[in-house]
């Protein structure tokens, strides 16, 4: 019994949970590589993009790159918040404005965002300019498709009561509305941002003089596939330090503080 306790005990820890699933996608990654069933030329092992890793923090590559794409991701997710955010609540609360841009909403979110790459170059060049408006188109539409949809879940009677004990349009909003749509704000704010990150690196591919996603395919272009190796697993890491240490909990802090924390944590 003691010993099946401290297995549970062991299962369950955090960070057994977290990083253990990667243990035998590491261990499948060396074998491949060790066995050689790719040339070397195409497939490089953990022992070698690690190398490459410290190379290029040693030589300072790496961080100058990785900052320079969380300027750009910054600068484009509060734009993109700027503008989302309000217009989110605009569309959800008036009926004649969601029944005029709703089918704009729909189709601009169907239209990828590297689709605007092209006119965007023509535009604005090879600039941050250009980086950001992508960022921004991409990061908008779905923070707006969740707020409303956010909104449309609060419960009816919630608003009727507010205006009932004497709440105007602005108490409904600021004391009904948006504590209502928060959890829903908060998820369009994670995909968002998940999109976002997506289009920045497709955006330094093509039109970036620095960043991750040029480092990718600079190190393509020199045929040296441990520094594309090297550029998705930062991309990975980033991704998942930003999600964990503020996405997440951001989102946790929206559904406990409006008393949803039970239903939010079944499927955890």
């Amino acid at each position: 019994m003691r010993d099946g306790s401290r297995w549970s005990r062991l299962v369950t820890h955090r960070a057994v949970r977290t990083f253990g699933p990667f243990l035998p996608l590491l261990l499948a990654w060396w074998v491949v590589a060790e066995t050689e069933l790719f040339p070397p030329a195409f497939f490089v092992g953990p022992v070698t993009v690690l190398a490459e890793f410290g190379d290029l923090i040693k030589k300072g590559i790496l961080p100058a790159y990785l900052s320079d794409s969380l300027t750009r991701l910054a600068s484009g997710v509060l734009f993109g918040l700027l503008i989302g955010v309000p217009a989110g609540f605009l569309v959800a609360l008036s009926r004649r404005v969601r029944k005029l841009v709703w089918p704009l909403l729909l189709f601009f979110q169907a239209v990828a965002d590297i689709a605007w790459l092209p006119i965007v170059i023509v535009w604005f060049g090879f600039s941050l300019t250009a980086v950001t408006v992508v960022i921004v188109y991409t990061v908008v539409f779905p923070l707006v498709i969740s707020i409303v949809a956010g909104v449309e879940q609060l419960p009816r009677d919630l608003p009727r009561a507010a205006r009932s004990l004497g709440a105007g349009r602005f108490g409904v909003f600021l004391d009904v509305v948006l504590p209502g749509a928060l959890p829903a704000l908060a998820t369009g704010v994670r995909t968002g941002l998940g999109y976002g990150w997506r289009a920045l690196i497709a955006a330094e591919i093509i039109v970036g003089t620095s960043g991750i996603g040029f480092m990718m395919f600079d190190a393509r272009r020199g045929a040296e596939v441990t520094g594309v190796f090297v550029g998705m697993i930062t991309l990975g890491v980033l991704w998942f330090a930003l999600d964990a240490l503020i996405l997440a909990p951001f989102e946790r802090g929206t559904v406990q503080r409006w008393g949803m924390v039970r239903t939010a944590e079944v499927g955890r």
